[in-house]
């Protein structure tokens, strides 16, 4: 049916209960950053998220591709659909009356909005059903299954509301559509039965199962999943898709888990029903289960929505078909993971085992010490790609190399690449510390081909007087100008304020000049989208007293700048390359200078640390060599 013309009141209702956050994070991943939230934007590809969300102006923005709008326009342009769809959808989402211009037309539409609502009742009206029969003889051997297989207390039978189906065909069909009186068309939408191919008719979908009921983040049944008791084929079988329920979206026990996995800031996602209910029933409340399908996005981007630090950790099982999962799992979300936007980790249990055998044998507390020292997904892999491979073996090292080049290639972050470069070339090196050098060479040269080779630095000390780089007798002079570039940049050009913000946390840099900090610091109090920033922060300093003469330049664009800020992304990195070069200049002279000190007869591993360290600082030196494809000195 057409949908009819919304009264105002209803589109004006829908407005002020759609928190934005709240429908923006069911496709993006949020980060808090100050009152705002920022993640990366789903309407044009970008590695540094630009999209920023405002709680208090219940609108987003992206500073990169301009998209911006409030709740129901996010949801039309992000869904390709009409006004009133969305309006309609967010309206029963957040249980706002529906009125529209037409009276005539409310009773219908009413009809449909109300079918949801009568297939939870009906879910519902089956959930109790299945629980009573579970405490009746015919449910005998699954409440036995319950207690001594699974070990489960009476406690955690009723939380999760586990019952049983009978083995007859009809039975269900006769309590809630003879009895209950329930319209037959609704319990088969309702996924629970099935009509008859021959002779008319309907039969029960669930027969002689165990039933685990599937429930919304409200609670509220939307499905089941039954475990056969019997040797039938599937195991595991769940109700189809229906208009309440999807596979891919839904995760089992998050209705119970929401609270602990906020409270503990940790996800932990396993593949089974059981490995579930068995984490909570130890105490472990932030688990919920993926409905042994591949971990999808969705369900990822659900989960995030109650996790801080967006930490998730994988537990599925270690064998072989559990490794597949694990790694399809990976494969969804490695954009985000990739990005820093979630910190994904994996945890694989001793003996193969998961996690409800485990708990079986080992403690909560066990389980919770193999959650905090579970590998990061990139070192599992590393580890999965060794697995069983022979490094002396030429085809062997020639294949594990290749594969953790392509492992490595996609890492955004030069401090994280630098770190598992130099983790795999120890493992590469097989022990032998003068390889070393060798191996961090060859990986970046695959990982990066366009890149310049440093040299390999050598375990003899280098002349007493080493020949310092050009950019230490200009280190103020650059210094100075590139941070008066960024500061100009952030004051008049607002669309790349997030942009210097991100880009100077991730290379961990700040301004090193007073003068600089202080203005840094005073902009940095008002929000990235303050329409009149400059007014803004000169009030600030008249208020406190603080001399402006000194930074006065910056709150005035010359013809010259007005021009080179629309080549904003490229003056961004040049200015960033030359703050991180002072910085890394620093650092190495700082390690030449202990690396001199050393004798490596009588401390070959200090010796060996410099070494590195001053390998690793060159690398910097010219990957930021290679961004600084302009003189800042003409910016200016």
């Amino acid at each position: 049916m057409q949908i009819p013309r919304l009264h105002p009141d209803t589109i004006e209702e829908v407005k002020l209960r759609a928190d934005i956050v709240d429908v923006v994070s069911e496709y993006v991943v949020l980060r808090k950053r100050g009152k705002d939230f920022v993640g990366l934007c789903p309407f044009h590809d970008e590695k540094s998220p630009s999209f920023t969300v405002s709680p208090n102006k219940q609108m987003y923005y992206c500073f990169g591709c301009q998209a911006a709008g409030n709740a129901i326009k996010f949801v039309m342009d992000l869904g390709k659909r009409q006004f009133a769809d969305v309006v309609l959808d967010l309206a029963k989402r957040y249980q706002v009356p529906i009125k529209t211009l037409e009276p005539e037309q409310r009773q219908e539409l009413q009809r449909q909005i109300s079918l949801r609502d009568q297939l939870y009742t009906v879910l519902a009206s089956a959930a109790q059903f299945y629980q009573h029969t579970l405490r009746q003889s015919q449910g005998q051997k699954a409440l036995e299954y319950l207690e001594k297989t699974r070990q489960f207390q009476q406690g955690t039978i009723q939380q999760f509301g586990l019952g049983y189906a009978p083995a007859g065909w009809e039975t269900l069909y006769r309590y809630l559509v003879e009895s209950k009186h329930y319209p037959v068309q609704l319990v088969e939408q309702a996924g629970l039965i099935k009509p008859r191919k021959e002779g008319g008719g309907y039969y029960d979908v669930f027969r002689d199962r165990l039933m685990i009921p599937i429930r919304d983040i409200q609670g509220r049944v939307i499905a089941f999943g039954g475990r056969t008791l019997t040797e039938e084929q599937p195991k595991y079988l769940n109700s189809p898709e229906t208009e309440l329920f999807s596979k891919g979206k839904t995760l089992f026990a998050l209705d119970e888990a929401k609270d602990g996995i906020s409270k503990v800031d940790q996800a932990v996602i396993v593949e089974g029903y059981f490995d579930a209910i068995s984490l909570h029933a130890a105490g472990i409340n932030n688990a919920v289960a993926s409905l042994g399908t591949a971990l999808s996005i969705e369900q990822v981007r659900l989960l995030l929505r109650y996790t801080e630090s967006k930490q998730l950790i994988l537990n599925f099982d270690a064998d072989k078909a559990g490794t597949t999962a694990t790694e399809r799992a990976i494969g969804e979300i490695t954009n985000l993971a990739y990005a820093g936007e979630v910190q994904l980790k994996i945890l694989n249990l001793p003996n193969g085992k998961d996690a409800d055998e485990y708990l079986h044998s080992h403690t909560s507390e066990d389980y919770q010490q193999l959650l905090t020292n579970a590998p990061l997904w990139l070192d599992w892999q590393i580890q999965k790609i060794i697995e069983n491979r022979d490094l002396k073996q030429a085809t062997d090292f020639q294949q594990v190399t290749q594969q953790i080049v392509k492992l490595l290639q996609n890492i955004v972050n030069s401090d994280t690449l630098n770190y598992y470069v130099s983790s795999c070339a120890e493992i590469l090196s097989l022990g032998d510390s003068r390889l070393k050098p060798l191996r961090v060479e060859n990986l970046l040269t695959q990982i990066k081909p366009g890149s310049i080779k440093p040299s390999i630095p050598r375990t003899s000390k280098p002349p007493t007087k080493t020949p310092k780089l050009s950019l230490v007798h200009t280190e103020r002079s650059l210094l100075e100008r590139a941070e008066v570039l960024l500061l100009i940049i952030y004051l008049h050009s607002p669309q790349q304020r997030q942009i210097i913000i991100e880009d100077l946390e991730n290379r961990n840099l700040e301004f090193s000049l007073s003068h600089h900090r202080f203005l840094w610091q005073k902009m940095a109090e008002f929000t990235v989208d303050e329409v009149d920033l400059i007014s803004s922060v000169q009030n600030r300093y008249l208020e406190l007293g603080e001399e402006l003469d000194i930074v006065s330049h910056i709150f005035h664009l010359n013809e010259k700048n007005k021009t080179e800020i629309l080549r904003t992304p490229h003056v961004i990195q040049a200015a960033l390359a030359c703050l991180e070069r002072v910085f890394r200049e620093k650092r190495y002279r700082y390690f030449m200078e202990q690396w001199e000190k050393i004798d490596p007869e009588t401390e070959p591993e200090k010796d060996k640390y410099y070494a590195e360290a001053i390998y690793i600082e060159k690398i910097h030196l010219h990957d930021l060599e290679k961004q600084r494809q302009f003189s800042i000195t003409d910016l200016i």
